[in-house]
């Protein structure tokens, strides 16, 4: 059985999230701060975070830091609608996935779920991602989509190979900028929606498979199967 490590400093909130994770068979931990959830991360070792943002003592952007310093464990962070910045920031420094307050639980398991059926990204040595309709082989440079080779630019089979290693994840701007072009990308978005538009036709099609979805204002989530995020069990 899967264990969720709820964190959020209201009651209200933490009951709510452990009835209806525990009603759909997950075991739940719950802390009321972020150095409460450390100590249980340490001592428990969770499957995943779901973690409030604004907290006393340690927040959600402090406890995703300390987290991502030993361990990719998933983590997704609820965030009220005025804290974008913040919700940005967790994001940048390695959380996985967010949801703004005031939110569906369907949404939210959907999301659990998602996260749950990440596989360990592959460590950067490795030559070979098979994840949903795509083959990246880095070493031939090749990339093979629905059993059809295409052909892509240099920067475009890095971001492509970039996306696969993490399927399901939502991933900055400055996340991407920064894995293709270096600190130098920070401040150029333009490259970055370039770049995303050229994949896309290369790898999307007309009967409506969606691999790059975008979400406003925070950046892209890649899903390699085509289909739309969160409609699956």
């Amino acid at each position: 059985m899967k264990r969720i490590l709820v964190v959020d400093d209201e009651p209200q909130i933490t009951r709510l999230l452990r009835a209806s994770l525990q009603s759909s068979g997950y075991t739940v931990l719950v802390a009321n701060n972020g150095v409460e959830a450390y100590a249980r991360f340490e001592s428990d070792n969770p499957d995943l975070i779901v973690t409030d943002l604004a907290m006393p003592e340690m927040n959600g952007i402090e406890l995703t830091r300390a987290v991502r310093r030993v361990s990719q464990t998933p983590i997704i962070v609820l965030s009220v609608r005025d804290a974008e910045a913040m919700k940005v920031n967790a994001l940048d420094e390695g959380a996985d996935d967010y949801l703004t307050k005031p939110f569906s639980m369907p949404e939210l398991l959907a999301r659990v779920r998602a996260q749950l059926r990440r596989v360990p990204d592959a460590p950067p040595t490795a030559a070979r991602i098979e994840a949903g309709d795509f083959i990246i082989d880095a070493d031939a440079h090749s990339a093979i989509v629905r059993g059809q080779p295409i052909h892509l630019t240099p920067k475009e089979f890095d971001l492509l190979q970039f996306f696969a290693r993490s399927p399901h994840r939502v991933l900055t701007h400055k996340v991407l900028l920064r894995a293709i072009w270096g600190p130098s990308g920070d401040d150029q978005p333009e490259y970055l929606r370039v770049l995303v538009a050229g994949l896309r036709k290369k790898i999307e099609t007309a009967e409506g498979k969606k691999y790059i979805h975008s979400e406003p204002w925070v950046g892209y989530r890649f899903e390699p199967s085509g289909a739309a995020p969160f409609t699956t069990s």
